[in-house]
């Protein structure tokens, strides 16, 4: 048995991985409320559990893909109609932002699915239990941690802190409209 693929480390961060897959994927039959406390609290385990692996080399090139490009935006649409207009918030750690004069507009939704995306394609490589593809899987998703959702995750948490802790934005039943420019936003903060 591979210790790499089938390690400790490796089967909780499946596990944690399987867990924020049901909750992205699930957004749409969540209350608000608890689908930020829950975003909240499995980011940080996944984060934490994705630093703990290390990549290792593999001899698969090129793991496979399962997640389309109609499937990661239906995904997006259930947590963006989830969240409304709190979905919007100001991204502050972008490079060249210190230079910037206009304030850089990101979503919840969209930071979520970019995270989900290579987590959903490892697991669907991952429950198949062939071990190359799996160790090519793992490694492919641990590099996109490194390289790009690693980010994504903690800027995202930022807003979801924010939303949590007030209570105005948890309010269920409230129609809001996602249309808005970057000005109406900036002048919100």
């Amino acid at each position: 048995m591979d210790e790499y693929v089938y390690g400790k480390n490796s089967v909780e961060f499946v596990t944690v991985c399987v867990e924020y897959c049901a909750l992205i994927e699930g957004a749409n039959n969540q209350e608000r409320a608890d689908f930020i406390g829950k975003a909240s609290k499995i980011l940080p385990l996944l984060y934490i559990k994705a630093s703990l692996i290390t990549p290792e080399e593999s001899f698969v090139d090129y793991p496979e893909r399962f997640v389309s490009e109609d499937l990661y935006n239906n995904v997006k649409s259930g947590i963006e109609q989830l969240l409304g207009h709190n979905d919007a918030y100001l991204e502050v750690f972008m490079e060249g932002m210190q230079y910037s004069d206009t304030p850089i507009t990101a979503f919840i939704s969209e930071d979520l699915t970019d995270i989900w995306q290579p987590i959903r394609d490892f697991l669907e490589i991952y429950r198949l239990g062939d071990e190359d593809n799996s160790r090519a899987a793992l490694s492919d998703c641990l590099d996109a941690f490194r390289e790009y959702w690693g980010q994504k995750l903690v800027n995202v948490l930022r807003p979801l802190h924010s939303l949590l802790y007030n209570s105005d934005a948890l309010e269920e039943g409230d129609d809001y409209d996602v249309n808005f420019n970057n000005d109406e936003l900036y002048n919100d903060y």
